[in-house]
């Protein structure tokens, strides 16, 4: 079994005008929402053997800030340039380049990539997975080729502004 977290970017500013998209910064509810995600990841005992982000600033500050909340290290949180703007398929890739020792991985991203890839896994979960919204399965595998629809049960999907 493999266990999978998908975790949107916390919200971003839009403040900086000609500020380059992979520049924008967490705004006041991102850097609000993030540390309170991290405490709801940590209580559903959420504790990835590896944390792959998007280069982009706001995916990187949230990751970072998860990664505080749940005391993973880090300097093993690893950015992946393919992961900025990234489609089903080219998520599918990260997560398969990836050595079949990690059996908890956590990826960081984007929408509308991260929405589709919910929904690859498990049919119709989410029209939108909300900023800082997260989506964790266990998957009946032993790698992470996750070609052909794995057979996959939701553990977790939450978001900031969901009912606790």
């Amino acid at each position: 079994m493999k266990s999978l977290t998908l975790l949107r970017h916390a919200k971003s500013s839009w403040n900086t005008a000609g500020l380059a998209d992979r520049d924008r910064p967490l705004n006041k509810r991102g850097q609000r929402d993030a540390p309170l995600m991290g405490k709801r990841i940590g209580a559903q005992d959420i504790r990835p053997s590896l944390i792959i982000s998007s280069p982009a600033v706001r995916a990187w500050t949230t990751a970072r800030i998860i990664a505080e909340s749940i005391n993973y290290p880090r300097e093993f949180l690893q950015r992946d340039e393919r992961l900025y703007g990234a489609s089903v398929d080219t998520i599918m890739d990260v997560i398969a380049d990836q050595d079949p020792g990690f059996n908890n991985i956590m990826i960081v991203g984007h929408n509308p990539g991260l929405t589709r890839f919910a929904n690859y896994l498990l049919k119709d979960i989410t029209s939108n997975l909300p900023t800082c919204g997260v989506v964790s399965v266990l998957i009946d595998s032993d790698d992470w080729n996750l070609r052909g629809r794995p057979v996959a049960t939701l553990t977790l999907l939450d978001y900031p502004k969901r009912a606790q």
